[in-house]
């Protein structure tokens, strides 16, 4: 078959992918990885063929929602509703240029669409329209259920009004594609439908989705209407020809193993004060520390600390002691994949849900939302993480239940079943 994936965000939001699109690709199908032109290393690397993406609004859409984060933290109300009002301003912009660039992308000869969260809204019309099977490929849980609070919401005791919170959080969801749905629809010659009614639509069909994460991570609700799976894990599949660099390597070898403090993609605050912070509890708990410099751009220059660039998660997160991490679902999987205790520090979005979840796992001993950071509160959550028996024990547990599991190899069954 010949198979577009397409996905879009930051780099968790796309490397899972590049493992999905090997694996489909060894089964013999013709694969095209269409995303951000940023992440050509990555996916070329695989031997992948990739479409690039021009529009890239994620950089400008953190950004706003980093500033809204801060405004609320103010007591300005006026600089609260003027950030809101600039980030609702920049995801519909950012959304209709990608809806844009996604038509441009799509090729009207492809058998199947293999569409992520943030694609789907967009990328099923332009199926429809070309008469081209498609189905979601989502690294989170959005369908609502009475089990657990949506994945952008806080985690929440089982009730049924997890179902209304679920679907008011993604009534705003789709207000993000209304310029993007009227663009469309008006280049395609369609009938315009609303972004509640493209999303009843695509669940009254039961259109498929496969959920890019764990069942023993997420266990299935019963609620949930038939059509949506849990694959289980796709990991990112690994340049072949990657060494790591020697800085790293002999910085392993000179002791014991080190904390690795990364957030990823995310931008919070100020990145020197943060590197400071980060520092400073690795010297009160003890403990020697890889800092990745990320989007953040974080830079620690100390004793037992070296700053790295992006190194693939696989590789690196089982060498350490614990990870200190943003709890986005690609950084969050890896770090259960390595085995190691975790410290979550969630920004915004999916990641204080993932941060729960991790501590009902056990594998975190404490969950640090980014507001109330302070280095003696990370200090103790890394002396946690990396002395208690049990949080490692759990760790552990978790690593040995993922390697069961074959994510990419689910996906690429029921792709079968369709052809």
């Amino acid at each position: 078959m010949r198979i577009q994936v397409i996905t879009v965000g930051t780099t968790g939001s796309v490397a899972p992918y590049t493992g999905l699109a090997h694996r489909l690709m060894a089964e013999g199908h013709e694969v095209e990885l269409v995303t951000h032109a940023k992440f050509a290393k990555m996916v070329t690397c695989c031997g992948l063929a990739m479409r690039e993406l021009e529009a890239d609004p994620f950089e400008a859409l953190i950004g706003a929602r980093t500033s809204l984060d801060a405004a609320g933290r103010g007591s300005n109300p006026l600089r609260t509703l003027r950030s809101l009002g600039s980030f609702v301003r920049a995801a519909e912009e950012g959304m209709a240029s990608l809806a844009d660039s996604i038509l441009a992308a799509v090729n009207p000869k492809a058998d199947l669409l293999l569409l992520s969260s943030i694609v789907a809204p967009i990328g099923s019309v332009i199926a429809r329209y070309h008469g081209i099977a498609s189905m979601g490929v989502f690294l989170q849980p959005d369908v609502p259920t009475a089990e657990f609070a949506h994945c952008t919401l806080a985690w929440r005791p089982e009730g049924r009004a997890n179902i209304m919170r679920a679907r008011a959080a993604n009534a705003l969801m789709d207000t993000a594609y209304r310029t993007a749905n009227r663009g469309l629809h008006a280049r395609l010659g369609l009938t315009l439908r609303g972004g509640h009614r493209l999303r009843a639509d695509r669940e009254r069909s039961q259109w498929p989705i496969w959920h890019g994460y764990s069942p023993w991570v997420v266990p299935h609700p019963a609620d949930w209407r038939p059509g949506l799976y849990e694959a289980g894990y796709w990991w990112p599949h690994e340049c072949p020809t990657w060494q790591p660099p020697a800085l790293v390597t002999d910085f392993l070898a000179a002791g014991p193993p080190p904390v690795l403090i990364g957030f990823g993609s995310m931008m919070p605050g100020d990145p020197q004060q943060l590197g400071e912070s980060a520092a400073q509890a690795l010297r009160q708990a003890g403990l020697r520390g890889i800092i990745q410099s990320g989007w953040a751009g974080l830079s620690v220059v100390d004793d037992d600390v070296i700053t790295v660039d992006s190194l693939p998660h696989g590789w690196l997160m089982p060498r350490t002691a614990a990870v200190v991490h943003h709890a986005g679902a690609g950084t969050t999987a890896a770090g259960l994949r390595a085995g190691v205790p975790a410290v979550p520090v969630p920004v915004m979005t999916d990641q204080p849900w993932w941060a729960a979840r991790l501590l009902q796992l056990g594998v975190a001993a404490d969950a640090i939302p980014y507001r109330e950071l302070t280095s003696a509160r990370l200090a103790d959550a890394l002396i946690r993480a990396t002395q208690d028996p049990e949080v490692a024990r759990n760790a552990a547990v978790a690593a040995d239940r993922l390697a069961e599991e074959d994510g990419a190899g689910a996906v690429a069954r029921a792709i079968v079943a369709l052809d």
